[in-house]
C-alpha cells in the first residue's frame, strides 16, 4: 500500500471519529491543538493496529508519533517497513 493511502486512511479515520479534522492539513498539530486528548490516541492506536496489522508498544506512544496526520502516516509507514523481511 502506498503512503498516501495511509494517510488518506488515517485521515478518514480521524474524520469520522474527531470532526474538527475536517478542518486540518496533513502537517497541522493534532495533539498541541486539543484535537487528540489521551483517550484519542487510544482510540487512533486501536485503529493502526486493526487497519495496518501492527503492534504499538507503549514505548511507541510518544507526542512526535501522534502529532499530525502526516506524523502518523510516516509512523506507520517506518514499522511496516521494519517488519519486512530484509
Amino acid at each position: 500500500m502506498r503512503s498516501d493511502n495511509r494517510t488518506e486512511l488515517i485521515r478518514k479515520f480521524l474524520e469520522s471519529q474527531f470532526p474538527l479534522v475536517r478542518t486540518l492539513r496533513d502537517h497541522d498539530r493534532l495533539l498541541g491543538d486539543g484535537i487528540l486528548d489521551s483517550l484519542g490516541i487510544l482510540d487512533v492506536v486501536s485503529f493502526l493496529e486493526s487497519e495496518f496489522g501492527m503492534t504499538v508498544s507503549d514505548e511507541e506512544l510518544l507526542p512526535e508519533n501522534f502529532n499530525s496526520i502526516s506524523t502518523l502516516a510516516a509512523f506507520v509507514e517506518s514499522r511496516l517497513n521494519s517488519a519486512l523481511p530484509h
